[in-house]
């Protein structure tokens, strides 16, 4: 009996060792976790004392356009009515002096996001030339799929029908969301007043703005010359109307005062 009593003594005496360990280990991990979060919170904080690159203002510019495929004396028929929004960003630093560290080397995009997806049409987002700015030509070899880096420059001669940045912020990231195929062959049989290929066309063919409207965002990184990384993440909501103001009319023009901070991430 004596015999049996020290088996169970020692058996539950090495469950409870085990359970000391194990509880041991669970504080001590979390302390190291806790130590982790709050090393990368200083870091962070470290890194990010000042401001040095930030989104200080977004040009928008929408339209609509449509290619036709009969045109006769009693109606019009049109193929492929789109809907575009251009987005010109401007990238401001916290200094009137260029240096290493507000300065560019690298930028590009990714992580493109439509929020709330339109009911009529595929969007999608293309890089646009600023000599094209407000004008609907697509090129459809300019059409963003999952990211896009932008080239950077500091020459005069920089070709900015190419996706080149100069490396002071001088100009600004441009692209063209796009809106595609909302209608196809459709006929306008009401030609009594002209076409005009903008945004009344898409009040000519009845689309209702709810169903078109879409907020779109992406994630911007620069690298500097310091070899420092950045990020922030943009948000856009394709403008449609703006107080008395709307697309039917023909386009609409917006600017936006923005704050988006880029963060130092390493």
């Amino acid at each position: 009996m004596i015999k049996k009593t020290k088996i169970i003594f020692s058996i539950v005496s090495i469950i409870l060792i085990f359970i000391l360990i194990f509880l041991s280990y669970l504080v001590f991990k979390n302390f190291i976790l806790k130590k982790k979060f709050e090393d990368d919170i200083l870091s962070f904080a470290d890194k990010n004392q000042s401001t040095i690159f930030t989104v200080d203002s977004i040009t928008l510019f929408s339209s609509a356009d449509a290619g036709y495929k009969t045109n006769t004396v009693n109606n019009f028929t049109i193929q492929d009515l789109y809907q575009y929004t251009d987005i010109a960003l401007f990238i401001k630093n916290t200094s009137d002096t260029d240096t290493l560290e507000n300065t560019l080397k690298k930028v590009h995009i990714e992580n493109i996001q439509f929020l709330n997806t339109p009911k009529l049409g595929q969007p999608s987002l293309y890089f646009k030339s600023i000599n094209h700015f407000a004008q609907s030509n697509i090129t459809k070899e300019n059409e963003i799929i999952d990211s896009f880096e932008f080239t950077v420059s500091s020459s005069d001669e920089t070709d900015l029908n190419t996706p080149t940045l100069y490396n002071n912020l001088a100009n600004p990231l441009t692209f063209s969301y796009v809106n595609s195929n909302i209608k196809s062959d459709y006929t306008i049989t009401d030609i009594s007043s002209p076409i005009t290929y903008d945004g009344s066309l898409l009040q000519r063919c009845n689309i209702d703005l709810k169903d078109i409207s879409c907020k779109l965002s992406f994630d911007i990184y620069i690298t500097n010359n310091l070899e420092q990384n950045f990020k922030t993440t943009v948000f856009i909501d394709i403008p449609l109307y703006f107080e008395d103001k709307s697309i039917l009319d023909g386009k609409l023009t917006m600017k936006q005062d923005t704050n988006y901070i880029f963060y130092r991430y390493n």
